[in-house]
């Protein structure tokens, strides 16, 4: 393969979610000729939002947030020109049930004590706690822990966490942003998620919500792709590959289509049914099966009337874990920002309508339940913490399982991360949403590790790939052949 480039290179990705939009768009940048696959008729993949046919209302698959420390995705969302539609909150209200509030906020002291007097102040927490969590936050802030086998809840009690600082800071922070619960957890996914988050800087522990729905934000990145040459195809499903030297056949139901490389961008469990049926794909295939899943679910909820003035809260001790108030951080069609009180939808765009999205991390204990037990036990959650939901009328509703949301970071699995380079040189794995960058993208506090979406190429122990490594890895293979690809 030492002939010279005529024109750019094609690269095919395969999975138009959050990962196959920003390796799409990255590539699209540098030059590449993109054509991006999606098999369902919208982008965003598990980070879309849809008309609900029960309701009539426009709902996201699950409420996605990001913190300021998502520097890299922050960067996508520039690029792709919908950083406006970003609503930053530098507050959180942790809520008791009877409505006590403690609100945890920056203030001018440097990073990591600039959140300590808001933090000291917090009555959901006695004196005991707070030291227990001072001294756990002190463990973990001069290193990231090594990953022993242990869980963080063990580590917790070995360091001597008291049960309220395990119910009410530990639990409450890492199952939001890493979707499972903390005897499952590895440490270094713990310690990773508390060092960017809340020790590194006052912008890291910003909070930021989509003020539009879901895939009206990825659109965008579609139209980013198209604008520079490329190709986005809905309804295309890839059933396998075939690498060759001078290319790589992708398998379609019509026949097969050639590229120059192709970047699979998809959750483990759909790459796993994507590797062809050859020798040299089986141990990539049993990486892959030691992956395992946990759900996540939302529970959608219209109301007549304002069941309260905050944007959101985390809610402590219940089954439900925060509350979105979506009539408040939604913007209304044609106005110029978020608008409080206004309802989306066919509810009527009226002053006096609350609709609020409740969410439940590692929701396992939901996905065999009904819709209306779920309903049901929201509610009376629901009116332990806001007075004014208990004389609401609710007037529609809906939940969305979504049962394999992400993957379950259990200790030792990070052992078992694939790389980006596999045994194809032109085939480069991304990690898909649902395995990395929904960590930090899409659960309720944030699933909010800046680092994992990394500016540069990870080192062994870190997270995920940057849609720039990905640029960086055609490059390096093309240089040896005396001429880059195109300009």
């Amino acid at each position: 393969m030492t002939e010279r480039w005529t024109q750019s290179p094609k690269v095919a990705v395969v999975g138009g979610g959050l990962a196959g939009l920003a390796a799409g768009s990255a590539l699209a940048e540098s030059g590449f000729r993109v054509t991006l696959f999606e098999r369902r008729p919208y982008l965003g993949g598990r980070a879309s939002s849809y008309q609900h046919p029960g309701t009539g209302e426009v709902v996201d698959n699950c409420q996605h947030v990001l913190l300021g420390c998502c520097t890299n995705l922050i960067e996508f969302y520039r690029r792709i020109g919908v950083e406006d539609k970003i609503r930053w909150f530098e507050r959180m209200t942790f809520l008791e049930p009877g409505g006590r509030a403690s609100v945890i906020q920056p203030t001018a002291l440097p990073a990591p004590l600039h959140t300590a007097p808001s933090f000291l102040r917090a009555s959901c927490l006695s004196l005991a706690d707070k030291l227990s969590i001072a001294a756990g936050l002190a463990a973990l802030t001069p290193i990231t822990p090594r990953d022993t086998g242990e869980s963080f809840l063990q580590w917790l009690r070995r360091h001597g966490q008291t049960e309220r600082a395990i119910d009410r800071f530990w639990k409450t922070v890492l199952v939001s942003a890493l979707n499972e619960e903390v005897d499952l957890i590895s440490v270094p996914y713990a310690a990773q998620v508390v060092r960017e988050s809340f020790l590194k800087s006052r912008a890291a522990g910003r909070m930021g919500v989509p003020t539009v729905p879901l895939t009206e934000l990825y659109n965008r990145a579609g139209d980013y792709i198209t604008a520079r040459g490329g190709e986005v195809r809905f309804r295309a499903n890839v059933e396998s590959f075939r690498a060759e030297f001078a290319d790589v056949k992708l398998l379609l139901p019509g026949g097969e289509e050639s590229f120059d490389f192709v970047i699979p961008a998809v959750p483990f469990d759909v790459l796993s049914r994507l590797l062809p049926q050859t020798t040299a794909a089986e141990p990539l295939r049993q990486t892959l099966s030691r992956f395992e899943t946990s759900p996540i679910t939302g529970i959608h909820l219209w109301f007549d009337r304002q069941i309260t003035d905050l944007d959101h809260a985390v809610l402590l001790d219940r089954t439900i874990q925060w509350m979105f108030h979506k009539s408040r951080l939604l913007v209304a069609p044609g106005a110029g920002g978020p608008q409080p009180g206004c309802a989306t939808g066919n509810v009527g765009a009226t002053e006096t309508n609350s609709y609020v999205e409740l969410v439940v991390s590692s929701s396992k204990s939901l996905v065999e339940k009904p819709r209306q037990e779920i309903i049901d036990l929201a509610l009376s959650e629901l009116r332990e913490f806001f007075p004014g939901a208990r004389a609401a009328n609710l007037v529609k509703s809906t939940v969305i399982k979504e049962v394999h949301a992400t993957y379950s970071p259990r200790p030792g699995i990070e052992s078992h991360r694939p790389s980006p380079e596999t045994v194809w040189p032109r085939i480069f794995r991304k990690p898909a949403l649902s395995e990395v960058e929904r960590r930090k993208e899409c659960s309720p506090t944030a699933q909010a590790v800046g680092s994992r979406w990394n500016k540069t190429e990870p080192q062994r122990g870190e997270r995920g790939v940057s849609p720039a490594c990905l640029c960086e890895c055609l490059v390096r293979f093309f240089r040896p052949f005396g001429a880059m690809p195109f300009p």
